[in-house]
């Protein structure tokens, strides 16, 4: 940005007010070119008020984009609509619209990885702004644009706008109709995931409401496919994925890794916590918080603020997943010793902001399957002893589902714990084969999940032993039924080599370490 723009530059800060922005060029030009998109896309109409509707107000949100590192891109003026004041079943009938789990999204990576394929990436430009209206909505003039004569007139909207409650839905509706016209098929287990083709010509699309993952192992099919979309939208053809939610991706012949160490490192800064000493272990081992402790109390905004955005960070960290999970546990009452330890996650991110999943292809693919690890303390939670499942999945050695969760029921028994378990592990590997087969054009081979406990072997294989479980739930029995239709193979495996155990307590350092490293969380840069 140059010249006129060089008096923004000097503050790149975010204006509150259409005022203020409206004293800056750079601001004024990025209204323009919205006010513009709007006008291009046949968004509305000048018309008189009418009696029987409500008129919705519109204000401008200004927004300074930048990349991973922290260098200014653009400046986007976002014209939004009110749409609290709307009302459902008088302005708008259905708001929900599917996106892309992340779970989903670590799986398409890991396919390309093992595959070799490139990952693509496109944004549709004012997405929402495509989706077509159903009931008649009025909104008002936009400040700043409204013509010496015209000021008694609405405008009627024949497309969405952003800040509407039914936008999200009118989008994807738009979207999903053009996707099938153009040969796609929605998965039936994932929304959000469209796929064209079979073999060496299928292609994949993934949406996270309007921005696009592609990938295939045809790149002619690949470009095919952006020029198709160009044609029917306005697009941003970004070409190889680098930056993704927030999350920086690095494709290298032997493989695909994603970090979000930008983010990382904006967390530090908001805690004033960039130059502390970093930590080796993100959670002392033995550590344990109640939620009756007698010290100060703290910020509980600031408390939560940080927390949740440490949540984020595990989208990419499994290795935060357990400490995480177990300071989440304090939102509503936070004190100086639940703050602590969430310092303590902090200084092991100083000490590992470069870290993130590796995703290596592996060398022989008939050695590649989906295995499954499922883990459980006994009784961790001092409060109301509870205990904490952990739950792992691999496709070869790339981790792509991780889960650290607080069980909802009190365990009798390290069996009836690793029991309840491995019925959350089953459930979210049954899916994740399933959605695997269907990419892949395969069917399902069942998945190998392996548990540390003979127990509960036992007792998802053999029914003799419910005598001894009465009192265990009958949702976590699925698992037997898993076990019995052949779409879960439990097997043993040492407590050494369980890999979910990271996901289940705080370990000291040195065994620390090493699960990290056999989960593929590593330094990528």
């Amino acid at each position: 940005i140059k010249g006129r723009g060089r008096r923004c530059l000097l503050s790149v800060e975010e204006p509150t007010k259409f005022e203020d922005a409206n004293t800056e060029e750079c601001w004024r030009r990025a209204m323009d070119e919205e006010l513009g998109s709007i006008q291009d896309n046949k968004t509305w109409e000048l018309v008189d008020p009418p009696n029987d509707h409500k008129i919705i107000g519109l204000k401008w949100v200004y927004k300074v984009r930048k990349d991973a590192e922290g260098n200014l891109v653009k400046y986007k003026a976002r014209l939004v609509a009110k749409g609290y004041v709307q009302e459902q079943g008088v302005d708008f009938e259905e708001v929900f619209a599917p996106v892309t789990r992340m779970e989903s999204v670590r799986l398409v990576i890991a396919l390309a990885a093992q595959e070799s394929w490139k990952l693509h990436h496109m944004d549709v430009k004012s997405a929402f702004l495509n989706g077509e209206l159903k009931k008649e909505v009025y909104v008002k003039k936009p400040p700043g644009y409204i013509k010496k004569g015209e000021e008694h007139k609405v405008l009627k909207l024949h497309k969405a706008l952003y800040g509407l409650c039914q936008a999200p839905w009118a989008w994807n509706i738009k979207l999903d109709r053009t996707l099938v016209s153009l040969g796609f098929e929605k998965s039936p287990l994932e929304h959000a995931m469209y796929k064209r083709g079979k073999g060496k010509d299928s292609l994949l699309v993934s949406i996270y409401v309007d921005d696009l993952l592609i990938t295939g192992a045809d790149e002619e099919e690949i470009a095919r496919f952006k020029l198709q979309m160009k044609e029917l939208f306005k697009m941003s053809d970004l070409g190889l994925l680098t930056y993704y939610l927030g999350i920086e991706v690095h494709q290298k012949p032997e493989g695909i890794t994603l970090c979000q160490e930008a983010y990382a490192k904006k967390i530090l800064e908001s805690c004033s916590m960039e130059d502390c000493n970093p930590s080796h272990v993100p959670m002392a081992p033995r550590l344990k918080l109640s939620k009756k402790s007698q010290a100060p109390a703290v910020d509980a905004t600031k408390y939560r603020s940080v927390v949740g955005s440490l949540r984020y960070l595990v989208n990419t960290r499994p290795d935060l997943a357990y400490s995480v999970g177990v300071v989440s546990r304090f939102m509503e009452a936070p004190m100086t010793e639940h703050w602590a330890a969430v310092k303590q996650i902090l200084r092991y991110i100083k000490g590992t902001t470069n870290f993130g999943c590796v995703y290596l292809r592996e060398k022989r693919k008939e050695m590649v399957e989906l295995l499954g690890y499922s883990d459980s303390d006994l009784a961790g939670d001092i409060d109301d002893r509870k205990s904490t499942s952990g739950v792992a999945y691999f496709l070869g050695r790339s981790i792509v589902s991780w889960l650290s969760q607080k069980q909802k029921v009190v365990a009798l028994s390290s069996c009836e714990a690793e029991y309840i378990a491995a019925a959350t592990a089953a459930g979210q590997g049954v899916w994740l084969e399933k959605l695997l087969g269907d990419l892949t054009d395969k069917e399902p081979e069942g998945v190998v999940l392996y548990v540390d406990n003979k127990s509960t072997i036992a007792l998802c294989k053999n029914p003799v032993h419910h005598d001894r479980s009465k009192h265990i739930d009958i949702r976590y029995h699925y698992i037997r039924d898993c076990v019995e239709e052949g779409k879960i193979e439990v097997n043993y495996i040492c407590t050494d080599d369980q890999l979910a155990d990271i996901l289940t307590k705080s370990l000291g350092r040195q065994k620390f370490t090493e699960m990290r490293g056999r989960i593929g969380v590593q330094a990528v840069k």
